[in-house]
């Protein structure tokens, strides 16, 4: 298909960068978002502003009787009582009878009757009571305060400690300073009135120890330095476990600067760390309240903990034991219900591996159950790829532990007998699952796929063993679905490429009903377009998806769009979270331009080969995809490479500037908006992952930053960025500029935005940043 330029004079368009650049809520309309039921299934809250009023007093409800959405009172809004977040078997906060439940609201502890739907204050104090779950008889509430776990006995009232963690070291603790060491042991020596200070000091010590022993307080722990983590203890409260780990303060981070503020003068903020940062030291601790001893787990007993990555390897260098020991922590124990059963999430710092270990408690003995290793990164939906915790729990039988793993290439659902260390599969297919929730009864399975397609998005029901799964959702477009705690209504939020998200409610495969209408007439004015979906041949013969915005009357010229974030995805059916980007697609198309976006790899949505294919080469496959397109608009509508301009944000920006600066040829002008300049400068969570560190990985940094091609630079770039942007800092963008500078380049600009971050929120930003982006393609690639 080639295009016939039209005429520049019959191109015009009823949208304008001021327009579509203005607050959305003002001219799209705000959409509503969070639907959650309450926990009587009789009434669904959800976030919504449609009359432009503060952000606390958007809360709206519906109810089973009046589906009419009406604004919730403040009295409602603090005190609404508990909202339905599932029935989370094995995590206690409902009775074994699923006749009460344990939730907190605005700190305080409140206890929920199912039947009669009343709630009642427990506690009411300005410490922040936290984690609650009933205890394994149901007769008392186990929670955590200042870092202790602490046990409320419901009828009476009666309070008892179960930990007593401090911070500081133990008072015995000698001095860790050389000199005051020697003073004490010289006062000691020397005086007879010190001594026998210490003499009624050490008996006064054992004879407080006597009492406590006699009234059964908790074992004392001594926190030193150290913060405190993932406390709990184990459904039989015998074992405490708890996670030590370095303080923050012992990161080194970087630091930027907020230049318009109240006071007048500018102010220094405390931002990340960059990539290659020290890992924090983390601990696993159990304590044994039979034995009266606490002792620390050995994640380093796990065969594979030493294990030297392949890139390592690579580098032909010999590596000591000490080298190979990477850092490891670990997430839970996860306990089984009656507390017999104890699982626990074991990560390496690296991201190349997740163990699930069966942990026996008495001797701190771990065994394997399931182990995912990826010689780049582990992630997929449920495998969190910034070392967060993973989609896990119990079954109701508690034998089976629930996971997702993408050891197919797509994150699928999967149980393990933690008896026999069996693995069944539930899931299998090129899609992925995401957020599988238990039924009431733990009979069933509820959950989010993209099965279909991978544009689209539906909910779904299977038996807890797997087999045939159920399609829900009946929209067409985008579907996140909440279930009701009945487990007969779906909350949906639905949304298409051409309208934002909106609630609808709907019984399950049944048709659904619309309750919210949020876009403004002004909005609905303009005929928004529902881009084409192609899939463009790559040159290593895959099928990369795209969306296509063609003219009605080309002007010879076409921009591609590059998403942010690397790992996302912005070719779907749904609502897009460039909505301003989208419009101004329309705007573009409007003018002449074909506009082409691509779910690049890199991009979610399509396995675990599509995700890793720019491991150690950011810059690489990714912009071939890019490279890929532009010759397919060639080829497509005869544009040639001087009149196709690329644009994007962030990673889009990253992608931006490589291809300007290694794939000049195939370009004709670049916008690059807070991009990443070098990623030896990035973070650490998502860099690592990718390119390992700077001093381990030194070749797959050199070759995907910007900052080394920019020799490369012959067309006209526009480089905007925000002077707050603690993400992708200012530093960055200044570092790129002086390299242009020292290298004499021309053609190109940095617009600074004084009051942004990385994400703009002022509409005068956005305007003043798309209006430059226009200005750049009708100037440098319109024919």
């Amino acid at each position: 298909m080639i295009f016939v330029t039209g005429s520049v004079f019959a191109q015009q368009s009823s949208l304008s960068v001021e327009k579509i650049m203005q607050d959305p809520a003002t001219y799209i309309g705000d959409w509503p978002s969070t639907p959650a039921w309450s926990e009587d299934g009789h009434t669904l809250y959800f976030e919504w502003n449609p009359l432009g009023e503060f952000e606390s007093d958007s809360l709206f409800k519906i109810t089973r009787d009046d589906s009419t959405p009406r604004q919730v009172s403040r009295q409602e809004r603090l005190y609404r009582g508990p909202i339905f977040s599932g029935w989370q078997h094995g995590e206690h906060i409902y009775d074994a009878d699923l006749a009460r439940k344990i939730y907190v609201e605005r700190g305080d502890l409140f206890l929920y009757e199912l039947e009669t739907r009343v709630s009642t204050r427990l506690t009411q104090t300005r410490d922040i009571e936290a984690a609650p779950r009933f205890s394994l008889a149901g007769d008392a509430i186990i929670f955590e305060r200042n870092d202790n776990l602490y046990k409320l006995f419901i009828d009476s009232g009666a309070l008892v400690e179960l930990t007593d963690l401090r911070e500081g070291a133990t008072p015995e603790d000698p001095s860790p300073d050389v000199q005051d060491r020697f003073l004490e042991d010289q006062q000691s020596e020397l005086f007879e009135v010190i001594q026998q200070e210490l003499v009624e000091e050490e008996l006064e010590t054992v004879a407080r120890e006597k009492d406590e022993d006699f009234l059964d307080l908790p074992p004392t722990w001594y926190l030193h330095s150290k913060a405190v983590s993932q406390l709990q203890i184990d459904p039989t409260e015998r074992f405490v476990t708890f996670v030590t780990s370095s303080p923050s303060e012992s990161t080194k981070r970087t630091r930027a600067l907020d230049w318009v503020t109240d006071s007048g003068y500018t102010e220094v903020l405390m931002a990340r760390g960059k990539v290659g940062i020290s890992a924090r030291d983390r601990h696993l601790y159990i304590q044994d309240l039979t034995r009266d001893t606490t002792y620390q787990v050995d994640l380093y007993q796990i065969e594979g903990a030493y294990d030297v990555p392949e890139y390592m390897q690579d580098q032909v260098m010999e590596i000591d034991s000490s080298e190979s020991k990477r850092n490891l922590f670990s997430y839970g124990p996860f306990w089984s219900v009656d507390g017999q059963h104890a699982i626990l999430e074991v990560r390496s710092d690296d991201n190349k591996d997740r163990w699930l270990m069966r942990l026996d408690p008495v001797d701190a003995t771990l065994d394997l159950l399931d182990r995912q290793h990826d010689e780049a990164w582990i992630a997929g939906p449920g495998i969190s790829w910034f070392g967060g915790q993973s989609t896990g729990g119990w079954l109701p039988d508690g034998e089976h532990y629930y996971f997702q793993s993408e050891a197919t290439g797509y994150s699928h659902l999967y149980t393990v007998n933690v008896e026999t260390g069996d693995i069944r599969q539930l899931t299998d297919g090129a899609f992925e699952i995401f957020d599988p929730v238990l039924s009431k009864h733990g009979d069933l399975w509820y959950f989010s796929s993209s099965e279909e397609s991978s544009s689209v998005r539906h909910y779904y029901q299977m038996d807890v063993h797997g087999g045939t799964r159920t399609r829900l959702t009946t929209l067409p477009g985008r579907n996140t679905a909440v279930l009701s705690p009945d487990e007969d209504l779906l909350a949906v939020l639905n949304s298409l490429q051409t309208r934002p998200p909106e609630v609808y409610v709907q019984e399950p495969m049944k048709p659904a009903t619309r309750i919210t209408h949020s876009q403004t007439s002004t909005w609905l004015e303009y005929p928004w377009r529902t881009p084409e979906t192609r899939n463009i041949k790559a040159s290593d013969g895959v099928m990369v998806p795209a969306h296509v915005f063609e003219p009605t009357a080309p002007n010879g010229a076409a921009v591609l769009f590059v998403h942010g974030a690397g790992y996302m995805q912005n070719v779907h059916d749904g609502w897009s979270s460039y909505y301003r980007e989208y419009m101004f697609h329309n705007l573009l198309a409007d003018l002449g331009y074909v506009v082409i976006q691509l779910d690049f790899r890199a991009s979610a949505g399509y396995g675990r080969d599509w995700r890793t294919a720019i491991y150690r080469h950011m810059g690489g496959r990714d912009l071939q995809d890019y490279v890929d397109a532009s010759q397919y608009t060639t080829d497509t509508y005869g544009i040639t490479s001087d009149h196709i301009g690329i644009y994007g944000g962030s990673y889009g920006g990253f992608i931006t500037l490589m291809a300007l600066f290694t794939e000049a040829e195939h370009f004709g002008a670049g916008a690059a908006l807070r991009s990443v300049t070098d990623w030896a400068h990035y973070n650490h969570g998502y860099t690592s992952n990718i390119l390992n560190t700077p001093a381990t990985d030194s070749l797959a940094y050199a070759r995907s930053s910007p900052i080394h091609f920019a020799e490369g630079l012959d067309d006209p770039l526009l480089m905007p960025h925000g002077m707050v942007d603690l993400n992708v800092q200012f530093q960055d963008i200044v570092r790129l500029g002086q390299r242009l500078i020292e290298l004499g380049k021309k053609d190109w600009e940095i617009a600074l935005y004084p009051v942004e971050g990385h994400g703009f929120q002022e509409p005068s930003s956005w305007t003043d940043q798309y209006l430059r982006i226009l200005k750049l393609f009708e100037t440098h690639i319109r024919p």
